[in-house]
């Protein structure tokens, strides 16, 4: 479960910016059981359960997700990459001293009951710096400390006393753009394994690029599994009976290449693809006098290819008390179907693993259905030179039931929304033209 994650120098955002799921004190007694949870050695505060991201367009709302796959991807695959390899990341680039400055991430988070704090920053040359503490009983053990001395061109390594194995040789393995945590793990260090399985696994990040159907289609291969997703899908009021399931080989014939494509570099990809299993989706629907309709699922709309994408990660995370991070939840979806999906984890009924939800969205509707805590709702904003600024709604004074929070953020009370004074003068400047 995540705590707060913070961003430095990473694209949009320049100076260090902060999102926490950590409950703030405000007395909205009618959501602070159902929309929060205890954290786990700290009784007397509480965890929220989901949070929404609002903010124009090319505010900084993706790049917070962005950032956190970013460290994602080095965490789990920084180990396995070749020495001279560029990492994945991308300094604020509207200023000559930040695309000579790291960027830096580092997240608090929850796994298997005991509290984390990680971190690193990194040019696209080489890692600069990494630490870890722990707190396995409440007190902070420093398991990793990690710094580069461009003087000496060397590492710096702290005394790590509470990490225990093969320190030495899991120091010597480790390239300059790699990092420690992946590379030990690598090499069997079994105290620093919870930490690496919450990023590959306990960790879900969605970007813009959304979600594909084939993970839930194979869920479907189970019969259990398959009926758990009809019952969603039904939640949603959508006239589905059932779903079938056809597995298929894909036909050599299918797959085309460019002419300039090498013989090898066909048969290598080829080879990969016809290996594998492929699923046939259909929707069986209740027509008139009992009858059953099938459709493909290309033929279904665009709002039930993407619940059907939705459904099987749903069930997951939800199954397995996982963290999403989802880019534009409302995409080709009704906003009452946002609300179910969203309402999902402010059950414990349907969340009794603490799940968490974090999503970007422009749905503003959402804001005046009392879905959400009001610390739960968070503001990105795109200040030019001084990059993206995130803040909570919580930070601003707000009575509570005194405001129509939708109405009051599209009139730009909170910010972060786009300033459009002159676009229709410049559209017809442009049309006319």
């Amino acid at each position: 479960m995540l705590v707060e994650f913070t961003v430095t120098n990473f694209r949009s955002y320049r100076e260090s910016q902060t999102f926490s799921m950590v409950r703030s004190k405000l007395k909205d007694s009618d959501k602070h059981e159902s929309h929060s949870f205890p954290f786990p050695d700290k009784p007397d505060m509480g965890l929220l359960s989901s949070a929404a991201i609002y903010g124009a367009n090319a505010s900084g709302k993706s790049n917070l997700i962005r950032a956190l796959a970013t460290m994602q991807t080095i965490v789990s695959k920084s180990a396995g990459w070749q020495r001279g390899q560029e990492l994945p990341v991308v300094p604020f680039g509207m200023s000559a001293e930040t695309l000579e400055r790291p960027s830096e991430f580092e997240v608090v988070f929850y796994s298997d009951g005991t509290r984390y704090q990680y971190g690193f920053s990194a040019t696209r040359d080489r890692i600069l710096e990494e630490w870890l503490f722990a707190y396995p009983n409440g007190r902070s053990q420093s398991w990793i400390e990690r710094l580069w001395d461009e003087d000496e061109q060397r590492y710096i390594w702290g005394r790590m006393e509470a990490l225990k194995g093969q320190k030495k040789l899991w120091k010597d393995s480790t390239k300059g753009n790699s990092l420690f945590l992946s590379t030990a793990v690598q090499l069997n260090a079994e105290q620093l394994q919870p930490v690496f399985d919450w990023f590959k696994s306990a960790l879900r990040v969605v970007g813009i690029a959304g979600l594909d159907s084939s993970y839930t289609a194979n869920l479907c291969k189970t019969e259990s599994v398959r009926n758990e997703i009809v019952q969603f899908l039904q939640a949603a009021d959508l006239n589905i009976t059932d779903i079938q399931i056809e597995k298929r080989s894909l036909n050599p014939e299918e797959v085309r290449f460019s002419d300039d494509t090498p013989a090898p570099v066909r048969d290598h990809i080829l080879e990969g693809i016809l290996s594998k299993d492929y699923v046939d989706v259909r929707f069986q629907h209740k027509g008139e006098h009992g009858t059953a309709m099938t459709l493909d699922l290309e033929d279904e709309s665009d709002g039930t290819q993407k619940l059907f994408t939705f459904a099987g990660p749903w069930i997951d995370v939800l199954k397995n008390g996982r963290t999403l991070f989802i880019d534009e939840l409302h995409d080709n979806l009704h906003p009452l179907i946002v609300k179910m999906l969203v309402g999902l984890f402010h059950s414990k009924e349907t969340n009794p693993n603490n799940a968490q939800l974090l999503f970007t969205t422009h749905e503003t509707s959402i804001l005046s259905q009392d879905v959400f805590r009001r610390d739960q709702i968070w503001l990105a904003s795109q200040e030019g030179a001084s990059g993206t600024n995130l803040s909570p709604l919580s930070d601003f004074k707000v009575r509570k039931g005194a405001e129509d929070m939708e109405r009051y953020y599209l009139d730009g009370r909170y910010g972060a929304i786009p300033y459009l004074p002159h676009f229709y003068a410049d559209v017809a400047a442009v049309v006319g033209n």
